[in-house]
């Protein structure tokens, strides 16, 4: 299983839950405690997309370090041979 399959599972999991919460406690009067089981799954959503932009982040800026260390070790190949 990939980390963004988990990670999805995972965070639909929660969301669920959380909302199946928010619904029993309307059902017996506790709005203001649903209200707060609302909030909470909106809260794990934007944060798994959140978490997911970070890694794209982070994986875009490992291939930009490659390609720079690519490129350092090309320059010193070709100072070394000179």
């Amino acid at each position: 299983m990939t980390t963004y399959a988990f990670t999805r599972a995972a965070t639909i999991f929660a969301t669920g839950f959380l909302l199946l919460n928010a619904a029993l406690l309307v059902l017996i009067d506790h709005v203001a405690w649903a209200i707060v089981c609302g909030v909470a799954a909106v809260l794990v959503v934007l944060g798994w997309f959140r978490y997911r932009r970070v890694l794209r982040e982070l994986a875009n800026a490992r291939r930009e370090m490659k390609r720079e260390v690519e490129s350092l070790r090309e320059l010193l190949h070709t100072q070394h041979h000179n």
